[in-house]
């Protein structure tokens, strides 16, 4: 089985990845998917929701603790961008696990082109019922470097109601990310192990869950309804995703380069997104209510 099994994941890589695993290049693959954002997630200019996750290893001989990571346990790093509709649109995967996300994107492809400009985004545009250019961007948590190519969320110390709206809405468009990390696992539990083999053939058998999630997000779409998260704005509470409840899914089917400091234009984006969240042409109606739910 040792030997089989990878070379089953690797022919399924080779079969679908191209297929399945796209990640847009032109303007306007990347606003159909800001659009989707906006239209889902009621964020404008979103192009994908990153973030990373620990896979869990056996500790590869003579690597000391160069796998071992701040949670306490040896692994390799799934670096992923992730769309409106939980697709997995790029991803790293490999990384040793005592690196920090922040590490790993530092290092990656994605930071390069984004950076020298050559990723394809669209050229900045007004936000909906507004006049000023807004850069389009990826959201992500606070382990990334707040630019105008990507949002986090304000810190949450001594938070203003502006701030926390902003974060809100912020997290509505970031939990695709975290609910499709949760969603994959679920459904192919070996991500839930501890895996007994070397990092390469782990990052073989990661990439082939990537494929074979997409794969299934895309021909059978309406069986996945109840698995992410959800709102239910009436009663103004998060209802889990069935992933979190730990059902399996399957039965349904090192170097940093520069600090990670936020750069000024970042921060002016941001305050300026958040006021636009909170006026009359970015909000929501139920936004205020759901960061203030009601007490029974």
């Amino acid at each position: 089985m040792s030997m089989f099994v990878p070379e089953v994941c690797q022919a399924i890589i080779d079969e679908y990845a191209a297929e399945v695993i796209a990640c847009p290049t032109t303007p306007a693959e990347w606003k159909e998917i800001a659009n989707e954002f906006l239209g889902r997630w009621n964020f404008p200019h979103v192009c994908g929701a990153l973030d990373g996750k620990h896979v869990a290893c056996k500790c590869p001989p003579n690597t000391g603790s160069t796998y071992y990571n701040y949670e306490g346990f040896f692994s390799i790093v799934l670096m992923a961008l992730v769309d409106a509709d939980y697709k997995f649109i790029w991803l790293d995967v490999g990384p040793d696990g005592a690196a920090s996300d922040a590490q790993i994107y530092n290092e990656c492809e994605l930071k390069e082109v984004l950076q020298n400009k050559t990723i394809g985004f669209p050229d900045p545009e007004p936000l909906p019922g507004d006049d000023r250019n807004m850069p389009y961007f990826f959201v992500a948590d606070n382990a990334f470097q707040l630019r105008t190519d990507m949002m986090k969320p304000f810190p949450f110390r001594n938070m203003t109601v502006e701030e926390r709206i902003f974060n809100y809405r912020l997290s509505r468009a970031r939990r695709v990310v975290e609910n499709a990390f949760g969603i994959m696992s679920q459904r192919f539990q070996i991500l839930l192990s501890t895996m007994q083999h070397s990092p390469d053939n782990v990052r073989i058998i990661v990439q082939a869950c990537v494929c074979l999630h997409n794969l299934m997000r895309i021909r059978y779409p309406n069986m996945n309804i109840n698995q992410v998260d959800r709102e239910d704005v009436e009663n103004e509470t998060i209802i889990p995703g069935e992933w979190r409840l730990g059902r399996n899914m399957l039965l349904d089917v090192v170097n940093v380069q520069g600090a990670n400091r936020a750069t000024v234009q970042g921060k002016r984006q941001r305050q300026y997104l958040k006021h636009y969240l909170n006026s009359a042409a970015g909000s929501v109606p139920w936004q205020m209510r759901m960061i203030n739910p009601r007490r029974e």
